[in-house]
């Protein structure tokens, strides 16, 4: 696969992300603040873990990624 291929795949990739996660935003779902999602608090310091954030992100990217690959080899 040459260059140019590769960044087109790879600027609709992160077109259709942003779009995911506007939609997101916009419909009040709580992404960031979802059940599996780690915070610790203290008064110096604070410590996130997203780990329910991130799978849920993985598998939605794993999606989109495999159709726009799938449209790009016919």
């Amino acid at each position: 696969m040459n260059i140019a291929k590769w960044l087109i795949i790879t600027g609709f990739s992160l077109i259709i992300v942003g779009l995911i996660t506007w939609g997101i935003t916009k419909l009040g779902l709580p992404i960031g603040k979802l059940p599996g999602d780690i915070q610790m608090k203290t008064k110096k310091f604070g410590i996130y873990f997203p780990i329910a954030t991130s799978i849920v992100l993985s598998i939605v990217l794993t999606i989109v990624l495999n159709l726009i690959l799938w449209l790009f080899r016919k």
